[in-house]
C-alpha cells in the first residue's frame, strides 16, 4: 500500500516533536559529580558542628573546614579546648593528621585508611574516595519520576574501593542528595547518609544537615553546617603539611 506523501510528512513531524525519555539525555556520572561536590565549588570555607554518638560515649566537636577543588581538604578542631588544633589534611590521595599535644604530624598509612575520622562514622577513606565516585564507579538509572532519581553505582573492576554498591536518591529541584546507601561486598546495606535542611547559598543549594547512620548498631554522626561560603580566594600553601602547625 502506498502511503500518501502528506501522511508520511505528518508522521515524521509527530515523531520529531515527541520528547525522548529523560534517561537517554541524563549524564549519570556528571549528575553524581554535581551531587558529590555540593559542598565544594572552586573553593569553600565552613564552620561545622559534628556530634558523634556511640554505644559507650558521646562527643561534640566544632570544626573549621576549607577545601580547594576536589582534591584538597583541611579540617581543624576549634572546640572543645582540650582538642583544639587537632587537624586533618587531605591532598590528592594522601591524608595527614596533626596532634598539637605532642606537636606531631602523622601520615595515615594505607592500612589505616578504613579507620574512623576524628572518631566519627566517616572514615579516612571516605575523605579520599568521595570525590572519585564518578571515576571509580559505573552508574545505572533505577528509577526516575517528577521528584528525582534513584541511581545505582557499581565499582569498576580495578577500582580501589571498599563498597560493593552505592544507591543515590537525588532530588530534582533543587538538585541535592536526599539519601546515599552503602553496601558491603556481600551486597548487605551497612550505612546510610541522610541529607536535609536544604538552603540556598549564593547560586547553589546545599543540605546543611548530614546524618551518618551505621545500620549494624544504634550509633550515629550528625554534621550541621552553621556557615559555608564558596569560591573564595585561598592560598595554595594552606593545603600543605607545613601549614598544619600554623593555625
Amino acid at each position: 500500500m502506498k502511503i500518501p506523501p502528506l501522511a508520511l510528512t505528518l508522521c515524521w513531524s509527530l515523531l520529531l516533536l515527541m520528547p525522548l525519555p529523560r534517561c537517554y539525555a541524563l549524564d549519570l556520572p556528571a549528575l553524581i559529580r554535581e551531587v558529590e561536590t555540593r559542598y565544594q565549588g572552586a573553593s569553600s570555607h565552613a564552620l561545622v558542628t559534628m556530634e558523634i554518638r556511640t554505644a559507650h560515649w558521646q562527643r561534640s566537636l566544632q570544626l573549621e573546614i576549607w577545601s580547594q577543588g576536589r582534591d584538597r581538604f583541611l579540617a581543624r578542631i576549634k572546640a572543645p579546648i582540650k582538642e583544639q588544633g587537632v587537624a586533618t589534611l587531605k591532598v590528592d590521595q594522601e591524608v595527614w593528621n596533626y596532634l598539637p599535644k605532642v606537636d606531631r604530624v602523622l601520615k595515615i598509612p594505607p592500612s589505616m585508611m578504613g579507620g574512623a575520622w576524628m572518631g566519627s562514622h566517616l572514615t579516612n577513606d571516605d575523605l579520599v574516595k568521595a570525590n572519585r565516585i564518578d571515576r571509580d564507579y559505573t552508574f545505572r538509572l533505577l528509577e526516575e519520576d517528577a521528584q528525582g532519581w534513584l541511581i545505582e553505582a557499581l565499582p569498576k573492576p580495578d577500582a580501589p574501593v571498599v563498597w560493593g554498591k552505592l544507591l543515590y536518591r537525588i532530588k530534582r529541584t533543587p538538585l541535592v542528595p536526599v539519601l546515599i546507601s552503602y553496601f558491603d561486598e556481600e551486597m548487605v546495606e551497612v550505612r546510610r547518609i541522610h541529607f536535609n535542611r536544604v538552603r540556598q547559598i549564593g547560586e547553589r543549594w546545599v543540605p546543611l544537615r548530614m546524618l551518618i547512620e551505621p545500620l549494624e548498631k544504634q550509633e550515629q554522626t550528625l554534621l550541621e553546617y552553621s556557615e559555608i561560603e564558596f569560591d573564595l580566594p585561598l592560598a595554595a600553601t594552606l593545603f600543605s603539611v607545613r601549614s598544619l602547625k600554623r593555625h
